[in-house]
């Protein structure tokens, strides 16, 4: 791989990632739903294309989440919006969802988890495009059996995809009356939540004919630009999480999460 092809897919992955970081203030996303599909366009452009492609993929963007939802949880707690109480009635459920996440996702070939990913990003994307802001299914967040269900399906549909809790945090918690803003700011902590046990599982995985510096499934060096970067940018995405107009956030969200999934089902299916 010359320079001339390497620099650029480089900046690539910093503009993403800074792109990422933004994201993960200003939904709860963690940045896994643009880092994801970057990760894949970078490291097939460069001539990886192990089995497990995916998985590293997948593995790397949670591990960069770990870094990513501490940044975005400190700041919205600041501001006061994270509903700590969610988070620990939600946690066990969410860890539980995320290891058999893991489990799952490393007897799964790359392509069936890059489909995968290109379907749940699509329903994300049209429930963001076309839901409403006043669904609800209820007055406060489900306990109980159903909490007993939802929490650990949040964490395995999660990783994998490679995502944080947003995705399906946010939209879960809304229909559930928590405020929008009260909302993207715990789904930032459910990352932390899914991030954690999945990346200490993906560090056990072995992954033959990986890309160098690889250690389990996690690309040490995509890992360092992507932290390094959205480090940075996070809070300024809480910042304007707090500023913009959520119906206009949500609208802009979904049409570009819409592009990203139809991409990866395009370059799964071979089209």
């Amino acid at each position: 791989m010359d320079m001339a092809t390497l620099l650029p897919l480089v900046g690539l992955l910093m503009a993403a990632s800074a792109f990422a970081g933004v994201l993960a203030g200003l939904f709860g996303v963690g940045g896994g739903i643009v880092l994801v599909p970057v990760f894949f366009f970078v490291l097939t452009g460069l001539g990886y294309d192990t089995p497990l492609l995916m998985q590293v993929c997948l593995a790397t963007s949670l591990a960069s989440i770990v870094f990513t939802s501490i940044r975005s949880v400190h700041s919205h707690n600041k501001k006061g919006a994270v509903d700590w109480g969610i988070l620990k009635s939600w946690a066990v459920g969410i860890v539980l969802g995320a290891i058999i996440g893991v489990a799952t996702a490393t007897q799964l070939r790359s392509d069936v988890l890059t489909v995968i990913f290109g379907v749940l990003a699509g329903a994300v994307g049209l429930y963001l495009a076309f839901g409403k802001q006043h669904w609800r299914v209820g007055p406060e967040m489900p306990k109980g059996i159903a909490r007993a269900i939802l929490s650990p399906l949040v964490g395995f549909l999660s990783v994998l995809m490679g995502i944080g809790g947003g995705s399906f945090g946010v939209p879960l918690m809304t229909l559930y009356s928590v405020p929008m803003h009260r909302a993207v700011a715990t789904a930032a902590g459910f990352g932390l939540l899914i991030a954690v046990p999945s990346v200490i599982g993906f560090l056990l995985l072995e992954v033959p004919g990986a890309p160098p510096m690889t250690v389990g499934a996690v690309n040490i060096p995509a890992l360092v630009i992507a932290v390094s970067m959205t480090m940075i940018t996070t809070p300024w995405g809480a910042k304007l999480a707090h500023a913009l107009p959520a119906l206009i956030l949500r609208r802009i969200f979904a049409v570009f999460i819409l592009i990203v999934a139809a991409n990866m089902l395009r370059k799964a299916l071979g089209a």
